[in-house]
């Protein structure tokens, strides 16, 4: 069953409108309904919150503001990750940001809750805030660690010796805008209050951290704390923690002892959830004429919250890329009031290859040298920083069968050389790199005496497919039809994991459910082989073959749920995952997916319009669990890199530290015009270090460096090189060679 195309099992329940998202639930019957009201400036403090005129408005049960929100327990600043700490909200009358929560209304239906919530009154006394990045980008501090725990700096061997002794150089500065991940689904929770206990339908990404949060915030038990996310729609990082709606939320249904649904609006998704930092990345790369880099240098400068520090790990991922004596990588951060920022579908890596990968067409193009051929020739042996070998490097593979596959013979050798009618057309090209992560993750697996196996662990589904893919592993090691196999998801009564994101959702719990399905295997053939009513009874479980629903040794077989039922004890088993620092093969090996991708642009020659035309990724994950489901989850990113390429800009209002363009509207995303022919490719493959199944994370390695294949082909296409992201018209307009005038 691994490796096959298998529809999603949970498809009929979402296209029937039977899978129950968290603001979908009815469980806990007519609930009332919370509408935030967000802070109208950037930087100050309240002076008077009225309260009176929204109170007496029809329907209205609690208004919510610091001056009567319950006590909160602080952020614990000693969690290994910030999405299990406290998210206290509506703590006292300074404002850290616009649009943080300074109030909740609460009323019978979501309309009198909004008329109500534009009822109260508040004053400020507005500070002078710090939300221009361009202003303060100076003003830099050294943060301790970056995301994931990774060092802020590295450096080997000798940068400066290396970059001034170099025959060809590159020194360019690139930047990157704030971007979001905006979900289809919005942030959005139901808490349900049941005694001493509290139950939330929540949209959450990792369980486990949701109900950690939450009960630090409120000082509860987390044993009383209940949470349920069987669906969520979409996260992209958004979702890994939770927010003040869940927050306001709980609070409200506590104070209230009656249900209470919270959801973010659009608008207020972009104020409330945190974004991908803006950068500045000055990346230098030296190299001889040969090509070989001699020396690579990516320094990077981002803005972060002062209160809650998030350093993106942007330049991490140049430390495993490419080979070069000589290397240096930073990271800076410059406190603004503005949002935290947050982890956006692959945090590091998206931002990161956008620039790198960009410098490096500069380089070839530099060199006269043809870009795929620039990243062949800087291909290393062993891991250029860390010194350890690579547990399993198809980069090389990647580019080579890209480039026969696409066509990339035919890429104009001169920049704005090929014209098609009003189309100016282009060729680019990058290369793509992911870390792969693992977390600990327990899944348990029981067999029925009707012969089922039902899969249990809070591992959330996010729109990637998990409901299939863990049916088909379990199906696999228990020779069961998919039919047989039940699997029960977001709840945290059940076995403990990571959850979905960094890409490591699948490997984590088909691992994990992989390992539990060895051990019931042997509990099964140890139950029936010695039991004397079976007729497996003494033989040699060795030569066992469970396929079918059934157990066979030999020319003897037996139902699955016979040799269950005549058990006294239940057939379970639980398999886990460690955490990457008890594994030894994360200190031993460097452990990364790749990819190449490809991309055709045309760019109108009177206008700069930009189309693309065709785009094409070349990639190896390892072993592929559904190769439907795969090529879905990396189009997603192709596209994603589309966007941030050529469209995806959030914009801050320097006087206010609002975002401008707070819709969908004005923050622009692909659409379906925009995307023509994208197709992924995945190499055969089987990393046996990542895991014991061979398979690597998908999820977020179709967005690394897919933006820069279509950057470089604006340049092939124009002549125009663009390096303020994302390219647009505007950027181009003024450079477009005089035969388009």
């Amino acid at each position: 069953m691994i490796g096959e195309p298998v529809n999603r099992v949970d498809g009929p329940l979402k296209a029937t409108g039977r899978a129950a998202y968290a603001y979908e639930h009815w469980e806990a019957g007519q609930p009332l309904y919370g509408f935030i009201v967000g802070a109208t400036i950037g930087k100050g403090s309240i002076t008077r919150i009225g309260t009176e005129s929204a109170e007496s408005t029809p329907g209205v049960h609690l208004v919510l503001t610091h001056l009567n929100a319950p006590e909160q327990g602080p952020r614990d600043e000693s969690a290994i990750f910030e999405y299990w700490c406290a998210q206290p909200v509506l703590t006292g009358p300074d404002i850290h940001h616009f649009g943080e929560p300074v109030a909740l209304v609460v009323a019978e239906t979501l309309e009198q809750a909004r008329d109500a919530a534009a009822r109260v009154e508040v004053e400020y006394s507005a500070g002078r805030g710090r939300f221009d990045f361009a202003e303060y980008e100076d003003e830099v501090y050294i943060p301790k660690v970056v995301n994931a725990g990774l060092p802020t700096d590295t450096e080997v061997g000798d940068f400066d010796a290396g970059f001034d002794s170099a025959e060809v150089r590159v020194d360019q500065l690139y930047t990157t805008p704030y971007e979001l991940s905006l979900p289809i689904e919005p942030n959005a929770c139901l808490a349900e209050p049941r005694g001493e206990e509290l139950v939330l339908y929540v949209s959450c990404q990792i369980v486990n951290a949701a109900q950690a949060s939450v009960a630090g915030t409120l000082r509860m038990d987390p044993e009383r704390v209940h949470v349920v996310a069987p669906f969520v729609g979409g996260g992209f990082g958004s979702k890994l923690g939770i927010h003040s709606e869940t927050i306001l939320a709980a609070m409200a249904a506590r104070t209230l002892r009656r249900p209470v649904k919270v959801a973010l609006t659009r608008q207020q998704v972009f104020q409330l959830v945190g974004m991908r930092p803006m950068s500045s990345q000055r990346v230098r790369l030296g190299a001889a004429r040969d090509g070989r880099l001699t020396a690579i240098a990516h320094d990077v400068t981002m803005h972060t919250n002062p209160d809650i520090e998030y350093a993106e790990q942007t330049a991490a991922t140049t430390r495993s890329l490419y080979a070069a004596p000589h290397r240096l990588t930073s990271h800076r951060l410059t406190a603004l009031d503005l949002p935290r920022g947050t982890d956006v579908r692959a945090p590091g890596e998206a931002p990161g290859m956008l620039a790198v990968e960009s410098a490096m067409d500069e380089l070839a193009d530099a060199l006269g040298m043809d870009p795929v051929e620039l990243r062949i020739r800087n291909e290393p042996g062993v891991d250029p920083e860390r010194g350890v070998p690579y547990s399993d490097r198809h980069l090389v593979d990647c580019l080579r069968e890209g480039a026969r596959r696409f066509g990339w013979e035919d890429r104009p050798a001169a920049p704005a050389s090929v014209r098609e009618g009003r189309w100016l057309v282009g060729y680019g090209m990058s290369a793509a790199i992911r870390g792969h992560f693992q977390g600990p993750t327990a899944v348990r697996v029981r067999l029925e005496p009707d012969g089922t196996a039902v899969v249990r662990t809070d591992m959330t589904d996010i729109g990637t497919g998990t409901y299939t893919i863990l049916t088909q592993v379990a199906a696999e090691g228990l020779g069961l039809p998919p039919e047989r196999v039940r699997i029960e998801l977001g709840r945290s009564e059940l076995p403990t994991s990571w959850g979905s994101g960094g890409s490591w959702g699948a490997t984590n719990s088909c691992t994990a459910a992989h390992r539990a399905c060895i051990a019931l295997r042997s509990k099964l053939l140890e139950a029936a082989c010695g039991d004397t009513r079976s007729p497996l009874h003494g033989l040699d479980p060795a030569g066992a073959v469970l396929a079918d629903g059934g157990v066979r040794i030999g020319e003897v077989s037996e139902d699955m749920g016979a040799i269950v039922a005549r058990c006294s004890e239940e057939m379970e088993a639980e398999g886990r995952v460690r955490y990457m620092a008890d594994d030894p093969h994360y200190s031993d090996y460097s452990i990364n997916s790749y990819g190449a991708h490809f991309a055709e642009v045309g760019v109108d020659a009177d206008t700069a319009e930009i189309r693309l035309r065709r785009m094409l990724g070349v990639f190896s994950v390892g072993r592929v669990f559904n190769p439907k489901t795969t090529r879905s989850q990396l189009i997603g990113g192709m596209i994603w890199g589309v966007g941030a390429a050529l469209e995806e800009e959030a914009v801050v209002d320097p006087r206010s530290g609002a975002f401008v363009n707070r819709d969908l509207a004005g923050y622009l995303v692909p659409v379906h015009a925009d995307i023509t022919d994208v197709d992924a490719v995945v190499l055969d493959s089987f990393d046996g270090k990542a895991n014991v199944l061979g398979a690597k994370g998908v999820g977020e390695l179709g967005v690394c460096g897919s933006g820069a294949a279509v950057v470089n082909a604006v340049f092939n296409a124009t002549g125009v090189r663009v390096r303020d992201f994302p390219v647009t018209i505007e950027k181009v307009l003024p450079g477009l060679p005089p035969m388009a005038a």
